[in-house]
Order: C-alpha cells, then structure tokens, then sequence
C-alpha cells in the first residue's frame, strides 16, 4: 500500500473498496493498463454532459423562444439563475467527490441529469397546468420551470459530470497526466463540435421535446449503466498505481508531477497561482458562453447572416483540437504558468475581433483563431493544473471551487451579451470590458507560479543568506 494510498478518505475502508472495485471485474486483471480505459470512459462521460453544456442548450434556445411563453432576456436570465445556483454547489460537489469517488458520484450525475433532461421536456404541459390550476401566469410560470431546469442540467451536467469524469482521469496518470488530458481533450473536442448539428438533426425529426426525451435516455440509463461497469476512482484501489505500474510493498517517493504535500482548499486560496488560473478560466467562461448562447443575434447585430454565425464552430474546434494536443503534451515538460499567458493572450485576440466584426472580415478570423487557442487550452489548463500544484486528495474540493467560479462566469456570460445587443444594439460594450480584462489577467499571469516551485526558491535563497 502506498503512502499516497494512506492519505485518501477510504483508508479504513481499503477491504471493502478493493473488492468493491472489482465488481463487475478486476481492472488489474485487465491485459492493458487500466488508465487507458479510464481515459475512454473519462471522454464518454464529459461528452455525456453536453445536454447541460452552453453548446447543448444554445441549439434549443430558438424553438424554446417560439414555443414557450418567455423573451430572449427572460430566458437569458432564467439561464443565469439556474447557472448561479449550480455554481454555488459546486465546491459542495466536489468535497463528495473527494469522499465517495468517480463510480458512485458519476452514476449520480447521469442519473439525475436524465432526469432533469426529462423535466424540461414536460415544461410546456406544467405552465398550462399551473395556469389553469393556480392562475399564475404562463410568463412567470415558464420562466421559473425553465430556471429550475437549467439549474439542474447545469449542476449535473456542467459540473458535476465534468468535474468527476476529468477528475478521475487525472488520478490514473502522473507523468502522462498530460499526454492523457491531450487525448481526452481532442476526443471531447471533436464530441462538442459535432453535438450542435446532431442535436438539430434531432430537434427536426423529434421537436425539441423529443429531442431532450432522446438524451434523458441515452444519459439516465445507458451512461449510467456504462458508469457502473467501467468508471473507477483510485487506481491504488484496484492493485495499480498510476502511469501502468502495479503495486509493491515498498514505499515510494511521490512522482515530479505531484507536490511534496497534499494542499486544503483553504491553502489553495492563498495563493496567486490559484486565482490567476482560477479567473482566467472565469473571463473565458462568460465570454464563450456569452458568444456561443447568442452567436446568431452576436452576428446579426454586427451585420452578419446565420450561416457566418454557425460557421465560427468547425475552423474553430480544429484549431482547438491542434492546440489541445500539443498543448497538453508539452504541459508534462513545461511551466504552467506560460500556457495560461497563451490562454489569455488568445482571450485578448477573440475578444478584440469581436469589437470589430461589423467592419473587417480578418475580424471574423480573430474571432475563430482567438477562440480556438482558448477552447483548446481550458481543456488543458483546467485538468492539469490543480493536480500539479495542490495534489490529489483534496482534488475535487480545489477544483470544484474553481469551477464554481467559472460557473458563475458563464451563467453572467448570456445574460451580459443579452443586455449588451438589447440597450446598445451590438456587443462593442461587453466586448470592450473583456479586452480590458484581457490584458489585466494577461499581465497577472507571469506571476502565476507554481506554489511549490516558489517554496524551493524560496528555501534556496534563504539557504544561501543564512547558511548553518
């Protein structure tokens, strides 16, 4: 048993996990190492949670605004609500995840996101009921349904699925953790850019509704029984430790790729390299949700038609896959602070396009170039870099935390672009706000060290002044 093994919550429940673990079957027994098919399983689960992702919900944004009782801003803020009430559990979440693992809060997320997939599909049948029964108004009634909806989808989609599936990925490599995000990264990425038109495919044959009865089905019950044949959270659990070894009885050194200590959430906090990441990944949340929610209104205002709007997805998930790989790759070998500079210098192009869309079409291409080094990078940044710098067991309460601030982001992302094209007819305004903030968080990212990094330089300088 390895010292990490003796620092996880499920120390004094070794036994029982083991075997646990092992049902349906034992992954050391497997004839590959079982990371590999962790890594799969990981992909699977982060493309099952696109029905709660912006990308998934832009594509019903129009026929809800057709046949729902609601306007763009009122569906926009119902958006923002459900959204913000996600993020605010997010750090919850995480803390559960760090208790009972990937298999059961896995299987919790799918089965609930079914769920609330399911509910949004009968929202059209409770207004008219509450209406008829309790006289409230179909307005008010569709917008609090649909806020309650998007909540649920949100949580259990966005975050907590994501956040599990990435999660569990990262604790079955070390020294590859990179390469392995770079792999998960371009497989989700190809999942995101194809699920826009998949989804309108299915909204033509089955209408909106059906189309969300589809997901609910293929989520509720097929990903969750796939979750409890292959997801599984420690490897040391199974009989392996990370990167494809076994375990042996003798006691190792944590690997390079890990700190010398494990980090609290509350020791994460005080750190510059935590919200220098943390609100890079905020900004960049609220202005692709932004975008994505409303690309066709973003474009029209700007002059552009439907298809130029639509257009901006495919050259961009190439872009991002390209970016993703050998970004991911070279994150085992590189300081993580000069990918964030990339992250936010491709922030400032996307960003700085958009202030000029209406008048040059190279500012059509800044957009999509800008926006594909910041898709391909948020895969990256956001799974490899809390490992790195705080360690593994408190992993799900750090990273949860931080992804409650980028939930928050893209819950105000719709909402700010929305108010943006209704009192001043364009997105120059919210556009403007993120070049500002662009450049900012840019500059703040040369300090954004690792914490660990900055201890031994510290101890070093220290060792030379006051030698003994």
């Amino acid at each position: 048993m390895t010292s990490y093994h003796r620092q996880v919550p499920f120390y004094y429940l070794y036994p029982f996990m083991k075997k646990y673990c092992n049902i349906p079957f034992a992954p050391a027994k497997v004839p590959v190492f079982y990371g590999w098919i962790i890594l799969g399983a990981g992909t699977i689960g982060i493309l099952m949670s696109i029905p709660g992702q912006t990308m998934g919900v832009s594509v019903f944004t129009e026929n809800l605004l057709e046949d729902l009782e609601i306007n763009r801003n009122n569906l926009s803020l119902a958006y923002l609500i459900g959204t913000m009430g996600s993020g605010l559990l997010i750090t919850r979440a995480g803390k559960l995840y760090d208790r009972f693992g990937a298999r059961i809060m896995a299987l919790i997320a799918g089965a609930m996101l079914g769920l609330m997939l399911l509910y949004l599909t009968r929202v059209e049948g409770a207004v008219q009921y509450l209406n008829n029964r309790n006289g409230i108004s179909p307005a008010l009634a569709t917008f609090l349904l649909l806020a309650f909806g998007f909540w649920g989808i949100r949580f259990f989609g966005q975050g907590l699925l994501t956040m599990v599936s990435r999660n569990m990925v990262m604790k079955w490599f070390n020294k590859k953790r990179g390469l392995a995000n770079a792999v998960l990264g371009v497989f989700s990425a190809f999942g995101f850019s194809l699920a826009p038109k998949l989804f309108n495919q299915f909204i033509e044959k089955l209408e909106w509704q059906g189309a969300w009865l589809l997901l609910a089905t293929v989520v509720g019950l097929g990903f969750v029984v796939f979750v409890l044949i292959f997801y599984r959270d420690n490897p040391e659990n199974c009989a392996c430790i990370a990167d494809g070894k076994r375990i042996s009885g003798k006691k190792t050194k944590r690997p390079s790729s890990l700190p010398d200590r494990d980090y609290s959430l509350a020791e994460a906090r005080k750190t510059r390299a935590f919200w220098a990441f943390t609100f890079g990944m905020t900004l960049t949340a609220l202005y692709i949700s932004g975008l994505t929610f409303h690309v066709v209104s973003v474009f029209d205002s700007a002059g552009l038609n439907k298809e130029m709007a639509l257009g901006i997805f495919l050259p961009t998930s190439i872009i991002a896959i390209v970016v993703q790989f050998i970004c991911g790759y070279l994150s085992d070998f590189i300081r993580l602070k000069y990918l964030l500079i990339l992250f936010m210098f491709g922030m400032l192009i996307t960003s700085t396009g958009l202030t000029m869309l209406g008048n040059q079409y190279a500012a059509y291409w800044l957009v999509i170039f800008g926006n594909g080094i910041v898709w391909g990078l948020y895969t990256v940044l956001i799974a490899v870099t809390w490992p790195r710098f705080f360690g593994l067991k408190n992993l799900g309460a750090i990273s949860g935390f931080s992804l409650s601030w980028a939930v928050f982001g893209s819950a105000l992302g719709p909402y700010f672009f929305s108010l943006s094209i209704i009192y001043t007819g364009n997105t120059d305004l919210i556009s403007w706000i993120c070049v500002a903030l662009s450049i900012f968080l840019f500059f703040f990212a040369f300090k954004a060290d690792n914490p660990n990094e900055l201890k031994i330089s510290n101890h070093e300088r220290s060792s030379k002044n006051h030698p003994y």
